[in-house]
């Protein structure tokens, strides 16, 4: 198959291998659709297919839908994210169908009509795919068809394109008032392959799960090619373009500078992680001439601004504006921010009814800065990310829109009634509780292996996001591919670093500004162990380990407090130092007393930092041999011969000496780590926490 414009990845190989299952078909079926973004967005659409079941009460035959359920997404389904009901039960709610002001009553209903009672929570969507009488249905947000949809004379341009073969049914809320409206159309319209919906999205179909997903292609495949035969035609694209973008690394940089203030303010109500993107198709928008026409009127599809707000905030700084002075430009953009909370609050005021929810947060979603870029802010990345890509679909329909005719968004009053219906309210208030580190960014040196990775998993384990770093590129690389395996790629981002070099620590801390918008906590545990006694330690090993230990605390701290101070939401630095900073033990001149210095300096910026609220506290291991680059070098040796014993005696000699008698792993210093951060110890700074097996020589009292 010759496609343009989407992606055929239908493998008729893997579609045999699934026989006749339909359900299993539908699957593969969805996960292909959901695989590209120009079809939908994550989390947006859903499909469909009816098959006949045994009853499990008479085991006579019974017509099934089974159809994606509430919450899921396309791209990853399993059979565990599918709904499935009753045919004739769902076919029966018509006789009780009160109206469309009774619309939302129908939904605690779909749970009378649940034929597998492992089913996922059915959808608002379950009666648009019930209704129509096909087996296999698909309903995608493709940006193409809405570019149609949105647009001013959007049904006059799909009857003409599509000769008469789709549908068209006026925007209206999803819900079972919709499903009829589109059984209507197509009573009305018996030989149409497929029905826009107005300002939202497409609805295709099929007797087989292969015939519905060629239908879908071919027609996102004509719609898309309309558009590209018709863009710069009317007029240059977006108007043409008003400003430059900055070159590549200079957005880069002034994105990464002006992040962590943009997190603060968007955090005046809830904390938030970030993301940027200088994605082309952004670019082109936000340098245009239509960028000031085109922004304030929002967007369109229910998916886009249900992840996005109905507006972005476009901020009225040059793309190379000096960010040197951090407190100057907070107060240059507090105005707009307050601004845009009052348009928003007066959205809310406005459009509200008596039982509306309580107003949420007011803060912008989508930033766009002309000449650089764009940023977004959610509650974690993922979503951050996602809000992003939902963005970009929307800047493509506008820009579609544009090109065959006039963009015209969803009336205020309709978008809040989905932003506030109360069944997405049932939906928020049914989240899991958050983590303890929700919505908080951690960075942590020497994060390839042994206590910095143990660190990192834990805080990720606990919802935080983790930079990872090491001077061990490829430890690293082997750590990245660990955390996506197990964590997911929204969990993580890295940089090889060199905690003596400033230059080196910048663009690490570059890259945590980009990737989530700044940081809230920073752990030092890169770490080098040197065991000589003194008249054979060199100086040059005494350098490297003050430069490694002490110096490398100092900069990516100095560097960190920064950002910290730039969000403005206080923070924590957590030092991991050693028995070894209160233990005067042989053969350790050089690593003891750097130790000594590392513990100090956490105490002198926990004196200097407390009244930017960010805390400074310290860990002290000892003996952690476990996954640890230190251990399996001339230090375990050294040690050893300090204390009389082998090598493979170690672990058993240091647990031995211990008033618990325990051998320390790295798991058991992350969690002294996360003691610290993890909310109960808010109000503590300039502690030392032992995690050493109880050392009465290490007591700090």
């Amino acid at each position: 198959m010759n496609f343009k414009y989407v992606s055929y990845l239908w493998d008729e190989a893997k579609a045999k291998s699934l026989g006749n299952n339909q359900v299993d078909l539908l699957i593969y079926r969805s996960n292909l659709l959901g695989a590209d973004l120009r079809l939908t967005n994550y989390g947006g659409g859903n499909t469909s297919c009816k098959t006949t079941e045994k009853h499990p009460l008479t085991n006579e035959p019974t017509e099934v839908m089974w159809v994606k359920g509430s919450g899921g997404d396309l791209g990853t389904l399993k059979k565990s994210g599918l709904a499935a009901l009753y045919m004739d039960r769902l076919l029966d709610l018509k006789k009780i169908y009160r109206g469309l002001q009774y619309e939302d009553e129908m939904v605690e209903l779909f749970n009378h009509c649940i034929y597998d009672l492992n089913s996922k929570a059915p959808s608002i969507d379950t009666p648009l795919h019930a209704f129509l009488p096909f087996k296999h249905i698909d309903h995608l947000h493709p940006d193409a068809v809405i570019a149609i949809a949105a647009s001013k004379d959007g049904k006059a341009i799909n009857q003409e394109l599509f000769e008469g073969k789709l549908g068209w049914v006026d925007w209206q809320r999803p819900g079972f008032d919709l499903g009829l409206k589109l059984a209507d159309c197509l009573a009305q319209n018996p030989d149409i392959k497929g029905i826009i919906l107005g300002q939202h999205g497409l609805f295709t179909w099929g007797d087989e799960a292969y015939s519905s997903y060629l239908n879908t292609l071919e027609v996102i495949e004509k719609a898309s090619e309309y558009l590209a035969s018709n863009e710069g035609k009317r007029r240059p694209v977006f108007g043409g373009v008003k400003i430059q973008a900055l070159e590549k690394e200079q957005r880069l940089t002034q994105a990464s500078k002006l992040a962590p203030i943009l997190r603060g303010l968007c955090s005046s109500y809830q904390q938030m992680v970030g993301h940027f993107t200088d994605d082309e198709r952004v670019l082109q928008f936000v340098n245009s001439n239509d960028l000031d026409k085109l922004a304030p009127l929002g967007t369109s599809c229910p998916d886009h601004f249900l992840r996005t707000k109905i507006r972005p905030l476009v901020l009225e700084l040059a793309p190379d504006e000096d960010i040197t002075d951090y407190k100057k430009i907070k107060e240059k953009l507090i105005p707009a921010f307050e601004e845009y909370r009052k348009g928003y609050t007066a959205y809310y005021e406005q459009c509200k009814h008596p039982n509306s929810p309580k107003i949420r947060d007011t803060n912008p979603v989508v930033i766009l800065w002309k000449g650089v870029g764009m940023f977004t802010f959610a509650k974690d990345k993922q979503t951050a990310r996602v809000a992003s890509e939902f963005y970009i679909n929307a800047i493509n329909v506008m820009r579609g829109a544009e090109a065959i005719s006039e963009y015209i968004s969803l009336a205020l009053q309709e978008a809040f009634n989905i932003e506030y219906w109360l069944l997405e309210e049932a939906k928020l208030q049914r989240m899991p509780k958050e983590k303890p580190l929700s919505r908080k960014v951690a960075l942590i040196t020497g994060s390839a292996g042994g206590i910095g990775k143990a660190i990192a998993k834990k805080f990720v384990q606990e919802g935080a996001c983790v930079v990872l770093c090491d001077n061990d590129a490829d430890r690293l690389k082997g750590a990245e591919e660990e955390f996506e395996k197990t964590y997911g790629k929204d969990s993580f981002s890295s940089n090889v670093v060199d905690v003596t070099d400033n230059q080196s620590i910048a663009k690490l801390y570059q890259t945590a500004c980009l990737a989530f918008g700044g940081v809230d906590i920073i752990v030092n545990s890169a770490g080098i162990s040197i065991s000589r006694t003194i008249e054979e330690t060199k100086e040059s090993e005494w350098d490297l380990m003050y430069d490694i230990l002490v110096k490398g605390q100092f900069l990516i701290s100095q560097q960190g407090v920064e950002i910290l101070r730039k969000q403005g939401l206080g923070g924590d630095i957590v030092n991991i130092v050693s028995k070894n900073a209160l233990v005067s033990g042989p053969n350790n001149a050089g690593y003891g007393s750097a130790k000594a210095a590392q513990l100090h300096l956490s105490r002198l910026l926990a004196a200097e930092l407390g009244k930017d609220k960010i805390r400074v506290n310290s860990v002290n291991p000892d003996a952690v041999i476990a996954d640890s680059k230190i251990w399996a070098g001339a230090w375990a040796e050294g040690r050893a011969k300090a204390y009389g014993v082998t090598v493979e005696e170690l672990p058993k000699f240091y647990a031995s000496r211990t008033l618990l008698n325990e051998i320390i792993l790295p798991e058991d210093i992350a969690n002294g780590v996360f003691a610290c951060v993890g909310g109960l110890l808010n109000k503590s700074t300039g502690n030392v926490i032992n995690v050493d097996g109880g050392l009465a020589a290490a007591f700090v009292r």
